[in-house]
């Protein structure tokens, strides 16, 4: 059987991503990332949210979508919808030499959620006219233009 590696989550940015920019031109964003999960109370019948803490990447791609520099646009608080797959990644410590590990979430795709952020000093944002996730234009990309429709036969 095959292996699959897919994560698939919504949740909050817990801080400023921190980008990191190589010399040989590549960025990388940290990203610190907060999910909830829902479960109920066994005692007080009542449902409570628990959080779960993640460490993510987003990288430049050389033949693809520039995730750091999205990522980079980002603050604390925002809501996003992100696609990836899960990295363990392992070193020794310079100082201890000890081994040390953390698992990551590598982004492949990142969605924007919810109202734009208020830019400083600016108004607040208009109310969303679209379904949560559809931001085109908050991703600093062009939308694709619409379809044209399909011509019909016409009867004689």
């Amino acid at each position: 059987m095959g292996n699959l590696n897919k994560v698939m989550l919504i949740g909050r940015l817990t801080r400023d991503p921190e980008v990191t920019e190589f010399k040989n031109g590549g960025k990388v964003a940290n990203l610190g990332f907060a999910v909830h999960n829902v479960r109920k109370n066994m005692q007080t019948g009542e449902w409570e949210e628990t959080p779960v803490w993640l460490n993510m990447k987003a990288y430049n791609h050389e033949h693809g979508r520039k995730l750091a520099d999205l990522a980079a646009t980002l603050h604390k608080g925002r809501q996003v919808y992100v696609e990836g797959h899960l990295v363990l990644e392992q070193w020794d410590g310079k100082e201890d030499g000890k081994h040390h590990s953390r698992l990551f979430v590598y982004m492949d795709s990142l969605e924007f959620l919810g109202e734009k952020p208020r830019t400083e000093g600016g108004p607040a944002p208009a109310p969303a006219d679209h379904a949560p996730g559809e931001h085109v234009a908050d991703a600093g990309w062009p939308a694709e233009p619409a379809a044209k429709p399909a011509k019909t036969a016409r009867r004689k």
